[in-house]
């Protein structure tokens, strides 16, 4: 029997039924429409439309509904998550199942649904982060003091440590982290209660079941909850982010990895070799991370064209809104396991990437620099020193290969302060501001990440 079958006295088109359906993916709501119908249970028993024995009934039922888990067979006689628990409700139960679906809707347990999903998403999906951050933290500390060039416009710019390198993934990771933890936050109101769009014709205890689920409280409008997919908007947007900092992380590691560079050493657990070619090792792990992203991207515009033009309250489009929120979030799920495990295995040549640090004038800036604390303008400093460089580079040497009769050519008095200034260790040395890659502040900045990332491990799964 259909949930609305009454008011009509013709079959509905076969193909229209099969068509419509939303049990083929909404059936990885089963646990959450379990939670939130023994809410609901007991608020209606408060009520008066239950007596005790009927409750007990309904939910001794519906956890067993819950250990039956979800249902690997599409059965094609239901039509969504709520029509299967309420049928197997009925099964396991009687009579009283029906009962269930007194003072409440369709569309407000969907939305009840895909809350519950997105919070339990975010709370997995920031275990991940977390992970992943760690590995970061973990090569951070085996990096120790090593050196690498960094770059701009993908052209050597200046030293910096290798670890201050990864941190800088690390910064990205926690702003994702923070953009979830803002969307459980915004997310986390209960819509039980609402009714299909006015509200329930029942006085239920709104807060007690908003309590029972772990919600902050009740929604406000019951307009507003059952057509309101801002947070899945959101959610799915902050996992194009995460899937954003995945690949941008991926593109630099598969660059870092090539002959040309030599700065990473590709694990052979996430890599793959060529049919054709018997030398090659595939960054394999890397390129999928990275094509995957798009896939995440395409579900958030999705989400936003399925939405934009709906009017208040529930439409139908909204069950198109499902299964972007359901993709994004398992392959978000999939991509961070795998550069975890990635990161966990991942070996860089730190000796190269500290050779490479040590040449190619990225020590001019510090030559600048050493000459504008003698009072000389930056910009004159800038000037003298890039003719330096020129030199040079006509010469075939390093800066601190000129001769001090040479630097005077360029305008510069170099004494031995002056090439004191050159070396490796004093250039990233100069750096010493908070945010900076001296060492000290590199140091600071690993245990500052450290605490930041204990703070969010703890905070997961607070009112879940």
């Amino acid at each position: 029997m259909k949930m609305w079958s009454g008011r009509f006295s013709q079959e509905v088109n076969a193909g229209f039924e099969q068509w419509q359906r939303s049990f083929p993916f909404d059936r990885i709501l089963v646990p959450y429409e379990v939670a939130a119908s023994k809410a609901h249970a007991a608020a209606l028993a408060k009520a008066g439309v239950l007596d005790s024995q009927e409750l007990a009934l309904t939910l001794q039922a519906l956890d067993q509904i819950a250990a039956e888990g979800i249902p690997e067979a599409d059965d094609p006689a239901i039509e969504d998550v709520h029509h299967y628990v309420e049928k197997r409700l009925v099964e396991l139960a009687g009579e009283v199942g029906f009962k269930l679906h007194t003072g409440r809707s369709r569309n407000e347990q969907i939305a009840t649904d895909l809350r519950l999903y997105v919070r339990a998403q975010i709370d997995a999906t920031s275990d991940l982060l977390v992970g992943f951050a760690n590995e970061f933290v973990n090569q951070v500390e085996r990096a120790g003091e090593a050196a690498m060039p960094s770059y701009t416009h993908l052209q050597r710019a200046e030293p910096v440590l290798v670890a201050h390198w990864l941190l800088a993934y690390v910064e990205m990771l926690v702003r994702d982290l923070g953009r979830l933890a803002d969307c459980r936050k915004r997310l986390n109101q209960c819509p039980l209660g609402s009714g299909a769009v006015s509200g329930t014709i029942l006085p239920l205890d709104r807060g007690g079941i908003a309590k029972a689920l772990g919600f902050d409280g009740p929604t406000a409008n019951s307009i507003d909850t059952t057509s309101d997919r801002d947070f899945a908007i959101e959610f799915v947007q902050a996992m194009s982010v995460v899937a954003l900092h995945l690949s941008r992380w991926a593109e630099e590691s598969i660059l870092f990895a090539t002959t040309e560079f030599g700065f990473v050493k590709l694990p052979e657990a996430f890599s793959t070799g060529s049919s054709a070619m018997p030398q090659k090792k595939n960054p394999d792990a890397l390129e999928l991370i990275r094509g995957k992203a798009a896939r995440v991207f395409a579900d958030a515009t999705a989400l936003f064209v399925a939405v934009k033009g709906l009017p208040l309250a529930y439409n139908k489009d909204m069950q198109e809104t499902q299964q972007p929120v359901f993709a994004s979030a398992q392959q978000v799920a999939s991509m961070l396991q795998v550069a975890m495990g990635f990161m966990a295995s991942v070996t860089f040549d730190l000796a190269r990437m500290h050779q490479a640090a040590s040449g190619g004038f990225m020590n001019a800036l510090s030559g600048a620099a050493y000459l504008v604390r003698q009072g000389m303008p930056f910009r004159q400093a800038h000037e003298l020193i890039g003719k330096a460089v020129q030199l040079c580079v006509q010469k075939g040497c390093e800066l601190e290969h000129l001769s001090p009769k040479e630097y005077a050519k360029c305008g510069i008095e170099a004494g031995p302060q002056f090439y004191s200034a050159l070396p490796l260790q004093e250039v990233l040395a100069i750096h010493d501001v908070p945010g900076g890659t001296a060492p000290l502040q590199v140091r600071a900045a690993l245990k500052k990440t450290k605490e930041t990332l204990s703070m969010f491990a703890g905070a997961a799964h607070v009112g879940a």
